[in-house]
């Protein structure tokens, strides 16, 4: 897999309420959304609480309870999602740790797999 391309570079963005970052699913058939069981993402040592996560495609938006019954859609190999995270004082300006693990439901895996990928990403 392709884990260490999940974090986007130089995509971490300031929000009015927390941030986002830019991710990619290293699955390289893509997945239907409701495969995805988990988006985690913790900043700089702190996990943020699932429900403070959303992920954005091609316009649309869904928490990660959401993603679990989407059936219609999907997160294609290489397609930038935006992953959203509510924060409370949002981050201040500088470099932060960025920790994204995402675990997917894969047919013919007889096991759920957790990728993950770090990266220090600077927001200006």
């Amino acid at each position: 897999m392709f884990d260490n391309k999940m974090i986007v570079e130089d995509s971490l963005k300031a929000t009015d309420s927390g941030f986002t970052i830019e991710a990619r699913l290293p699955y390289y058939r893509g997945l239907g959304l409701s495969m995805i069981e988990n988006v985690a993402v913790s900043v700089d040592g702190e996990a943020i609480p699932r429900e403070d996560i959303t992920v954005s495609l091609r316009g649309r938006t869904w928490t990660l309870d959401e993603m679990e019954t989407e059936y219609g859609d999907r997160w294609n190999f290489g397609e930038k999602a935006l992953v959203g995270v509510k924060r409370a004082g949002g981050l201040a300006p500088g470099e932060h740790r960025i920790e994204l693990a995402e675990t997917m439901r894969i047919s013919y895996l007889p096991f759920v797999p957790t990728t993950k990928d770090a990266k220090t990403l600077t927001l200006r």
